[in-house]
């Protein structure tokens, strides 16, 4: 069993520069059993109960898919990772221009950048997500993006902790 300060220090990131939500999670279940599945319940729930204002800041701390940040290099690894993993990192200029039109277009409308796991998908699947998903209303699309957050963090803890199904 971890200390609060060390559960925070490995699971902080999980959630996209957003520490409290590791703390939130340890402060209500500290002896969480350190499986990927188990770790993943206790981080989801202080987020779902998070109020409105605090789960924006979540959706608003992700970076833009192959923007700016990206290009400068300013990614968490777990970002930089995530997005080569997809070909993000290797756009054509016409690809990028795309990318940099539906995240403007995306981000104006909703006030939050498109979040998506990539992790099995490709650019062109990932363009396919933006374009429908564009369509949604604000509500649809915020409880979209958090539930894309979620998975993002399952599939992060995976990578960290053994759970069923990469134990």
């Amino acid at each position: 069993m971890l200390a609060r300060d060390e559960f925070v220090a490995r699971f902080g990131g999980i959630f996209e520069h957003s520490p409290w939500v590791a703390e939130r999670a340890f402060d209500a279940t500290p002896d969480i059993s350190l499986t990927s599945d188990a770790v993943h319940e206790a981080l989801v729930a202080p987020f779902r109960d998070a109020s409105h204002a605090e789960r924006l800041a979540v959706l608003r701390a992700h970076p833009d898919l192959a923007g700016k940040l990206a290009i400068a290099g300013g990614l968490t690894e777990d970002s930089k990772a995530e997005q080569a993993g997809a070909g993000l990192d290797r756009l054509s200029a016409t690809e990028h221009a795309r990318f940099t039109a539906l995240n403007t277009a995306y981000t104006e409308k909703f006030g939050f950048p498109f979040i998506i796991a990539v992790k099995g998908l490709n650019k062109d699947d990932i363009v396919a997500a933006f374009e429908r998903r564009i369509d949604n209303n604000l509500e649809e699309e915020f409880e979209t993006a958090s539930a894309q957050v979620e998975k993002i963090a399952l599939l992060r803890l995976r990578s960290l902790l053994p759970g069923e199904d990469n134990a």
